[in-house]
């Protein structure tokens, strides 16, 4: 197993866990960019939110709530999922600034969120 998304959800790595379902987990992100960031995944591996769409679009929708919940219980927005606010990520490619390619969501908050954001 290359994938080190893949090695965290198998226990081999581990991760700063913040939220887990039986398809999807949540982590802090190791090199946060903002004072909350966490690292929403499918437990399954897909290398991009377009793969995942294509091959799974139940997964996707539950990786979406997992990141809607996670931002409710990091305290970034209320149950209707407004205030504060947050931003939800994803990068696909290289290009993009993808490094790991397993599809996850960047939940970022915390702070006072730009944009452009780069």
């Amino acid at each position: 197993m290359d994938c080190l998304f893949c090695r965290m959800v198998a226990g081999d790595v581990p991760a700063t866990v913040v939220h887990e379902t039986d398809r999807t987990l949540a982590f802090r992100d190791i090199n946060p960019q903002a004072p909350t960031h966490v690292l929403v995944i499918p437990k399954d591996h897909h290398a991009t939110v377009g793969a995942l769409a294509a091959d799974d679009p139940d997964l996707l929708a539950a990786v979406v709530r997992a990141a809607a919940d996670v931002a409710v219980q990091e305290g970034l927005a209320t149950a209707d999922g407004v205030e504060p606010g947050y931003r939800v990520v994803t990068n696909t490619g290289p290009a993009a600034g993808q490094t790991v390619h397993h599809v996850h969501l960047h939940v970022l908050g915390g702070r006072s969120l730009t944009w452009p954001p780069g």
